[in-house]
């Protein structure tokens, strides 16, 4: 097929019967060669395809000597067969004459059956009727039958069997696309009297030809109009069926930071794709049809985006979206689950170009063996290899699987073929949280002054208050609601200011009520971590402390370092001194100790540990090696003796450093203390303020 057909080429009218026999001449031809030699014909197509594609073979057949006879067998009177009995329903009548036909002459006439769809249940199994029936079917060697199934519909073996050979004919091959289309039409797609079929193909991949001809024939707007897009969008919203939509994301626009999530997305496939539509090298689209991967993988943590880049890459493509829960696809029902599937891939492939989004793939697609429930999980995976093994070459059917938790996926889903293309989709980074605050900021009309935007992207890189995991976009936009919902509520007129941002974080928060003692222990704690963290030279700086108690009674939180991949002998020793910094500050002010201090001194034991039995760093009795400590190889108890020293020196030594810092900053660390009592949280410019500029020294060295 040519990439571009002069307008003059095209044929001036088409009828439905005439576009049928344009669009699947191979396929008729194969019909009518079995059919001419008895061999029974399955035939795979839409409903509204069945009336013309039976007409088309029967006039072929017709004239030949002697003439073939059919028997349509649709309920509808048959002339040279007695009636059935009055108030038969259509299922009953069309097993009446079946049973008429089978008794009577067969010799010459073929049998066809347009419903067999009728004959089996939701699942693909025998209604009570047909079970009847199927008997007479094999009882006479000499029938003929030309079926018809519904891609919708499964037909089980018992049928099938019945049926030697069988064709498909789902959509329209790309390379009789040409021949469709009028040169009334070919005017309000094209600008310059040419026909582009592979573009005309990206908005009717999965219409067969009937359906083809009368959407095209209701095309509506000026010849050779300067954009076509109107054209083509008419074309697209006309072939969605079901739940499938046009999204509307753009990947830049509506997609805030990820500048490596679309790097690669846009390199492995968008970008591939468009070399293909600007090719004009039929085999060259071919070839690269054959490398883009059909199946996607979009894993990472709850709420990051991942419907939503599938969103974006549909929008690039121009291809409709279906959004499938896992769950839901569950049935009670054996077979019903599968059933489910098959009819969301059948929705698609009608619908193509387009792109079935599995939510929550994980529900039912987990590795095969491991189930706790049913089974009928491990019936849906296989139904959906199935499906995904089904794709033809140029079917634009495209599967994206998302879920948090990859590693559980069934290993056969994750193979070249299959699911081969994986894209995570991580927690935002700072970069990341900005765009994404920008993109809301400006559509929701929100006026963040700088301040509150920077305020709001440091804020986000804690916790979620009551929730242990981290801000992810979901929890940006509703963040970015809530000040949107504030200020229509309060008439707000000017910018937001860091308060607002705060206020609409902490609003609902359900936080610990603490006493004035309680939080004059949790500031002293606090500010012992803080003053320490001061002078230890390779202790990032201090981003916020806070003693409000959201996800903790309180906390000092850093920048994010510079050294984060490699961490050096010094590095971790200044760590465990910052640890017991609260610790040691408790002890200095009021001569006792809270139970705040354990996961402090648990932290630092597990450091110091590591120190001594991972990196060989711990002390000379230990020496430079690496010790397995195993319940099933235990170490020498004279080793095991010499590394509970090296852990305890290494803690004392870090803890007698600590205590110096504080004695020498004392009153350091009590303003830091009534100023955090006062605030409740200090951020980095409050603090840049206030706080001295020491010269950071390692007071104490760590000795090796």
């Amino acid at each position: 097929m040519s990439v571009s057909i002069p307008e003059d080429k095209l044929p001036a009218e088409l009828s439905a019967f005439a576009a049928v026999e344009a669009a699947y001449p191979a396929e008729l031809a194969r019909i009518t060669d079995s059919l001419r030699r008895g061999l029974p014909v399955l035939v795979e197509a839409e409903k509204e395809l069945t009336p013309y594609l039976y007409k088309c073979v029967r006039d072929r057949l017709k004239k030949e000597t002697p003439p073939r006879q059919f028997l349509y067998l649709d309920g509808r009177p048959i002339n040279d067969m007695p009636p059935p009995q009055p108030g038969m329903g259509l299922v009953a009548t069309i097993l009446y004459y079946l049973r008429e036909a089978v008794r009577g002459a067969v010799a010459d006439r073929i049998l066809v059956l347009p419903h067999l769809d009728l004959l089996t249940t939701s699942v693909g199994g025998l209604t009570s009727e047909a079970r009847e029936v199927i008997p007479l079917l094999y009882e006479n060697p000499e029938l003929c039958f030309m079926g018809f199934k519904d891609p919708s519909f499964p037909l089980p073996k018992v049928i099938e069997n019945l049926f030697p050979r069988r064709e498909s004919l789902l959509g329209v091959p790309r390379d009789r696309l040409g021949q469709l289309v009028t040169q009334r039409e070919s005017r309000k797609l094209s600008a310059d009297r040419t026909l582009k079929p592979y573009q005309l193909y990206k908005s009717v991949s999965g219409v067969n030809a009937v359906r083809m001809r009368r959407l095209l024939s209701t095309l509506t707007g000026e010849d050779y109009p300067v954009d076509t897009k109107p054209a083509y969008h008419q074309l697209r919203q006309a072939t969605l069926v079901g739940q499938l939509t046009l999204p509307d994301v753009d990947l830049e626009r509506d997609i805030g930071g990820y500048k490596k999530v679309k790097e690669r997305l846009g390199k492995e496939i968008l970008d591939v794709l468009a070399i293909k539509d600007t090719s004009d090298d039929e085999q060259a689209m071919k070839k690269i049809e054959g490398l883009i991967p059909r199946g996607m993988i979009f894993w990472g943590p709850p709420g990051t985006g991942k419907t939503l880049f599938a969103k974006a890459m549909a929008t690039a493509l121009g291809a409709a979206v279906t959004i499938v829960s896992g769950p839901e696809l569950k049935s009670k029902w054996v077979g019903e689950s599968e059933e489910n599937l098959r009819q969301v891939f059948a929705r698609a492939r009608q619908a193509a170009p387009a792109i079935i989004v599995f939510d929550e793939l994980d529900s039912f697609a987990t590795a095969r063996g491991t189930y706790q429930g049913s089974g009928v999980e491990h019936s849906m995976v296989n139904q959906l290899l199935t499906e995904m093994d089904g794709f033809r070459k140029d079917e634009l059917v495209f599967v994206v699987g998302t879920t948090n938790f990859v590693e559980s996926l069934d290993p056969a889903l994750l193979r070249p073929g299959r699911f081969e293309f994986h894209l995570h989709v991580p927690f935002p980074t700072a970069e990341d949280r900005r765009a994404i605050l920008g993109i809301y900021d400006q559509k929701l009309g929100l006026e963040l002054s700088p301040r509150a935007l920077d305020y709001a992207v440091k804020r986000t890189a804690d916790q979620v208050e009551g929730q242990n995991t981290r801000f992810s976009g979901d929890h940006l936009q509703a963040l970015c609601r809530a000040l949107a919902r504030a200020r229509l509520r309060d008439k707000r007129v000017g910018p937001l200011e860091v308060e607002d941002v705060e206020k609409a974080l902490s609003s609902w928060a359900d936080r610990r009520k603490l006493t004035p003692r309680e939080e004059l222990v949790i500031a002293t704690h606090e500010a012992g971590h803080a003053v320490v963290s001061l002078f230890c030279p390779t202790s990032p700086p201090i981003d916020r402390i806070s003693i409000l108690g959201d996800f903790a009674a309180g906390y000092v939180k850093h920048a994010e370092g510079e050294h984060n991949t490699v961490k050096t002998f010094k590095q971790l020793g200044d760590s465990i001194c910052v640890l017991f910094g609260g610790r040691e500050a408790e002890l200095l002010f009021f001569e006792d100790l809270s139970w705040g201090i354990a996961g402090d001194l648990s932290n630092a034991t597990d450091l110091a540990r590591s120190l001594v039995e991972d990196y060989g760093m711990g002390s000379a009795e230990v020496g430079i090696r690496r010790v397995e400590v195993s319940p099933t190889d235990p170490v020498s108890q004279e080793l095991q003796a010499a590394m509970e020293r090296s852990v305890k020196d290494i803690l004392e030594t870090q803890r007698k450093r600590a205590v110096d810092i504080l004695a020498a900053n004392k009153p350091l660390v009590k303003s830091l203390r009534d100023l955090l009592v006062e605030k409740k949280v200090l951020d980095a410019e409050t603090l840049a303020a206030w706080l001295p500029k020491p010269e950071k020294k390692d007071l104490v060295a760590l000795e090796r």
